[in-house]
């Protein structure tokens, strides 16, 4: 039975959180980490590289030179790709490096990744949001007296204004719904915050098998 302690905003032990072996307890395996980050990569990728070919570029519709009797090598247009502003041979075009994987793949990634946070110790579990004011300077408080440094992964049922103004403008903060949670974000940042609240909410969602 996996158990995760419960902090207060001053990284003082309130109890003690029991999680969901499917999900907390599964095996890490990190080729299929592998697997799945790189086909995100590959999807967040822009695929815009254009190049043209002789047909695109401009001009070159004319014979150059006669075919025979100038002693030059025979040429057909001044585009080909073995002339200076001819066209490109077997250049980029513009595509989509997108794939996908088996859905069911992609969850065992995520139960691994969420495992191996628990395995690690960098899963901190907040007993509630409290704050005087609205302001970037009380979540750096907050990440200062839990002693979290590096990047820090904020996943919540819901994105609430007061939150994501407070977490916005730090480079090394990232605030995520708890239904967009997924591999390449969990793996980029070292530690993942969330509430007691929010843990249950994550269960729900991605506990369906």
């Amino acid at each position: 039975m996996l158990e995760v302690d419960i902090k207060n905003n001053h990284n003082e032990k309130t109890g003690t959180l029991t999680l969901d072996d499917q999900i907390f307890g599964a095996p890490v395996n990190p080729s299929l980490l592998h697997e799945v980050v790189q086909m995100q990569r590959a999807s967040m990728r822009q695929g815009t590289a254009s190049t043209k070919t002789k047909g695109l570029v401009r001009g070159g519709g004319r014979k150059p030179w006669r075919q025979k009797g100038t002693g030059r090598a025979r040429a057909g247009s001044s585009r080909s790709p073995i002339w200076r502003g001819g066209g490109i041979t077997f250049g980029p075009s513009p595509r989509s490096y997108a794939y996908s994987l088996p859905k069911k793949k992609a969850r065992k990634a995520l139960y691994s990744v969420l495992s191996s946070k628990v395995e690690e110790g960098t899963l901190f579990v907040l007993e509630e949001w409290v704050f005087s004011e609205v302001k970037t300077k009380s979540m750096v408080h907050l990440l200062q007296k839990l002693g979290l440094t590096g990047r820090v992964l904020i996943a919540v049922s819901q994105k609430e204004e007061d939150l994501d103004r407070m977490s916005r403008n730090l480079p090394g903060v990232k605030l995520l719904e708890i239904r967009n949670l997924d591999v390449y974000s969990l793996v980029l940042n070292e530690t993942l915050l969330i509430t007691q609240r929010d843990i249950a909410r994550l269960v729900e969602v991605w506990g369906k098998s």
